[in-house]
C-alpha cells in the first residue's frame, strides 16, 4: 500500500488519456486547496488566487509534454526563470504559494498525484495553523507618531515628559529633514498606556511643537518581499 503510494501512474515516457485526467484533475484540486489555505486571512486579488489554483495543472501539462526530453526541459526551465524578471517583486508568502504550486504541478505531471495531494494538503493546513496562531505579527498595540517640529526646537528633550506621561514604551525611528531643512519630521513607535487619552497627548505635544503638524496612526505592515 505504501509502496503504491510512493509510485507513478504513468509508464514509461508515454501517458494515456486516462492518466492526463486523472493528473489533470488532481493538479486542479491542489491548486484549489492552496488557493483556498492561502485566501484565510491574507490580502489577495482575484487574478492572484485563480492563478494558484491553475498554475499546478499548466506545470503538470508542461511536464508530461517534456517527459524524457532532456533539452525541451532545459528551455522549458529557463522559461520559467523568465516569470521572475517581468513580473513585480511579491511578497514572501505570495512567492511561497506560487512555488508550492509549481512543485505539486511538477508531481503530478510525473505522475505522482498522491505524494502532490499529501503534500499540498499538509503545507496548507501548516500556513492556515500559522495564520490562525498569528505567528510573526507585530505587536497590534504599536502605533506611528508623527511629530512635525522646526529647527530651532530640541526635540530630543522637549517632548520627553510628555511621551513618559502617556506612553508604556516609545522609540525614535526616523529622524527628517524637511522644507529645505527648517522643518524636522520625527517618526516615532509607541505603546499607549491604558486608559490614558490620545487627544489630550495630541493636545500637550502640539503646544511644544508651535501647533505644527502631528499625525498618531497604525503601523504600515513591513515590507516582507524576497
Amino acid at each position: 500500500m505504501l509502496d503504491n503510494f510512493f509510485s507513478t501512474i504513468i509508464s514509461g515516457n508515454t501517458f494515456s488519456g486516462s492518466e492526463f485526467v486523472v493528473t489533470t484533475v488532481m493538479s486542479l484540486v491542489c491548486g484549489l486547496i492552496i488557493a483556498l489555505s492561502y485566501m484565510y486571512k491574507s490580502k489577495y486579488s482575484k487574478s492572484f488566487a485563480t492563478t494558484l489554483v491553475l498554475l499546478p495543472a499548466i506545470v503538470e501539462l508542461v511536464i508530461i509534454l517534456v517527459n524524457g526530453n532532456i533539452g525541451a526541459g532545459i528551455a522549458v526551465a529557463g522559461a520559467f526563470s523568465l516569470v521572475r524578471f517581468r513580473s513585480a517583486p511579491g511578497k514572501g508568502q505570495e512567492i511561497t504559494a506560487v512555488f508550492l504550486a509549481m512543485a505539486v504541478g511538477l508531481a503530478t505531471g510525473m505522475g505522482y498525484i498522491w505524494i502532490a495531494f499529501v503534500f499540498a494538503l499538509t503545507i496548507s493546513m501548516i500556513n492556515l495553523v500559522l495564520n490562525l496562531t498569528g505567528f510573526g505579527c507585530e505587536n497590534k498595540n504599536v502605533r506611528m507618531l508623527k511629530i512635525l517640529v522646526p529647527e530651532n526646537l530640541d526635540y530630543e528633550d522637549v517632548f520627553d515628559d510628555t511621551l513618559k506621561k502617556y506612553l508604556r514604551e516609545y522609540s525614535y525611528d526616523e529622524v527628517k529633514l524637511s522644507n529645505m531643512g527648517s522643518l524636522y519630521k520625527i517618526t516615532l513607535s509607541v505603546i499607549l498606556k491604558e486608559g490614558v487619552s490620545s487627544k489630550k497627548m495630541l493636545d500637550e505635544l502640539r503646544t511644544k511643537n508651535g501647533n505644527l503638524d502631528i499625525s498618531l496612526g497604525r503601523m504600515i505592515d513591513a515590507q516582507d518581499t524576497l
